[in-house]
């Protein structure tokens, strides 16, 4: 099975209120692996939940494109032990025209010799206008990459791809080995985040989408869940198990 992590962003209620304890609940169901959202602001607080715990923080989120100071970023995921840092959102507005595109690579371009300088990568991850964006009959996000350099890394959200209109087991396999991580989530593709599911039990043909990036991290998330969202995790992680081989 291949590496297995789960986004905090999943659990932020829990997170804000106890984040050693859940941690340490993820840990209990059976995750070795977190993905931490604005981890620069936390960074000591985080590096002590995740000892306790005893889990590894191979990726992490943050605002990197609109900080002021991305060394800082960047300096606390070495602190953390990660790999790699996504910047996980750019908005809709920016992905209107191949100007603005070539423009915004340029700058993770620029972000991805910064980090390689501290020994991390630096990738992108996506949400559904980069897909439904259309730019001379490409998704933005396929002009996007275009204009990367080689060592830029992508993390696919492999629900957002599907709501955005993507066939999205053929844009991973045309994006190739830079897809180093994917969202594993579920649900229905009119983009309705409160009808999500535990992977495998919705629209998003969760076992395909994974067929077509064998390389890359799974990481469970959910924007939002009906139920109790550490059950929904464990019925992920219990799914993935069974059926990503």
């Amino acid at each position: 099975m291949p590496t297995t992590s789960v986004q905090l962003y999943s659990v932020r209620d829990a997170v804000a209120e106890d984040l050693h304890g859940a941690i340490a609940r993820l840990a209990q169901i059976g995750l070795e692996h977190v993905e931490p959202y604005a981890f620069h602001e936390r960074t000591e607080e985080y590096e002590r939940a995740f000892a306790a715990a005893g889990v590894t923080a191979p990726s992490g989120h943050a605002p990197v494109l609109a900080s002021d100071n991305p060394q800082a970023i960047f300096d606390a995921a070495a602190a953390l032990g990660m790999a790699i840092v996504i910047d996980p959102f750019v908005a809709a507005e920016q992905w209107q025209t191949a100007e603005q595109v070539a423009e915004l690579a340029e700058r993770v371009n620029k972000l991805a010799t910064l980090a390689t300088e501290r020994g991390l990568e630096f990738g992108y991850h996506n949400h559904s206008w980069e897909l439904s964006t259309r730019i001379e009959g490409k998704h933005a996000l396929e002009v996007f990459v275009g204009h990367l350099a080689p060592e830029v890394v992508l993390e696919v959200d492999t629900y957002w791809t599907g709501v955005g209109g993507a066939d999205t087991p053929a844009l991973l396999a045309a994006l190739g080995e830079r897809v180093r991580l994917v969202h594993v989530k579920d649900g229905t593709l009119d983009g309705d985040v409160s009808k999500q599911q535990p992977a495998g039990s919705g629209e998003v043909g969760v076992g395909a989408v994974l067929a077509a990036a064998p390389q890359a991290t799974r990481v469970i998330e959910f924007d939002a869940y009906a139920g109790d969202v550490f059950a929904g995790i464990a019925q992920s992680l219990a799914w993935l198990k069974e059926n990503d081989r």
